[in-house]
């Protein structure tokens, strides 16, 4: 079928079996040695309250091979073995200071890092795939220009699309989109699925939603009788317009965050440190005056450079 024709309706491939490689064997999603203990120790935990479903649809999206409640047994084993060593830290941290002298903080300090930290790392632990498929989602972004022009061309070259999709899973210069394609050709080549259905669950599973659109622009191009060539040129021209304008606006980022930096991180402590400096010689309380100095000094400026340079590193790396 060739990349100008219009695809067969979802459903009339006769059934086939399915092949693989001679000499290969299917692979298989096998838990680690402490999934299956936190299988073990937390099934039953799990199972009295089934997880939310939307957890299902954030492990799938984020590529994570394990299904919802098998998930949430390892959250659980590894909030246990933190909260252990945590517990730990508290004790030793207050067998420290009952040493010296300060057993009062020692009790506090080992009390409220265990409690404080234990729900912490629960919440941050459950909300990892959702956050996982959203970076994988701007990932998918950043690459969607450059593999449209990798589609575009091998359909003007009348390549049948399923092929498209199998050379795209190839090309691992286009990071997660490759990835996209390759579940996609493994839907169709191991899985038999014909090659609409596979491309409507890519649409379903996929965090990036212009990837979902492009999916489903493309099952409702063929459903409907279009030409495909056509609209993948479509799509790479308007994709790479839409980068062209996602790069303008991060150099304008970037130049606004280095013009802050100047002023705040660099100009201001400046001026700070030559008033207070100042202040400290002529006034009274100089003791106190190099206190504030050595706070700006050794916590204001580094806090201050860290805050800038790791917003401009995330911006450095998406262009």
């Amino acid at each position: 079928m060739a990349g100008n024709q219009p695809l067969p309706s979802a459903g009339t491939e006769p059934a086939r079996s399915v092949r693989i490689k001679r000499g290969s064997q299917p692979s298989h999603s096998t838990l680690t040695p402490f999934q299956r203990w936190a299988w073990r120790v937390f099934r039953d935990r799990v199972l009295r309250a089934p997880p939310d479903p939307s957890l299902d649809e954030s492990l799938a999206k984020a590529h994570i091979r394990l299904r919802g409640d098998e998930y949430m047994a390892q959250v659980y084993a590894q909030t246990v073995v933190a909260a252990i060593g945590l517990v730990a830290a508290g004790i030793g941290t207050f067998l420290f200071l009952d040493l010296i002298g300060q057993p009062l903080i020692g009790v506090v300090v080992g009390v409220i890092v265990p409690v404080a930290l234990t729900p912490m790392i629960l919440f941050a632990l459950e909300g990892y795939p959702a956050s996982t498929a959203k970076a994988r989602g701007r990932k998918i972004d950043a690459k969607i220009s450059a593999a449209m022009s990798f589609v575009s061309a091998m359909s003007s070259a009348d390549v049948n699309i399923d092929q498209i999709f199998r050379e795209l899973a190839r090309q691992k210069i286009y990071g997660e989109v490759a990835e996209e394609a390759a579940w996609i050709t493994r839907d169709t080549e191991l899985l038999g699925v014909d090659i609409l259905t596979a491309l409507r669950d890519g649409a379903s599973r996929t965090p990036s939603k212009r990837w979902q659109e492009f999916l489903q622009g493309v099952v409702t191009t063929a459903t409907s009788g279009g030409q495909l060539k056509p609209f993948f040129l479509m799509k790479a021209e308007q994709f790479e317009q839409e980068h062209k304008l996602e790069m303008l606006r991060r150099v304008e980022t970037m130049g606004l965050f280095a013009e802050t930096f100047v002023t705040v991180v660099v100009a201001f402590p400046l001026f700070l440190v030559i008033i207070i400096a100042i202040f400290a010689i002529i006034g009274s309380g100089g003791s106190g005056m190099i206190t504030i100095l050595y706070a700006i000094v050794g916590i204001m400026i580094p806090v201050s450079q860290i805050g800038f340079i790791v917003p401009m590193k995330s911006l450095a790396s998406e262009a």
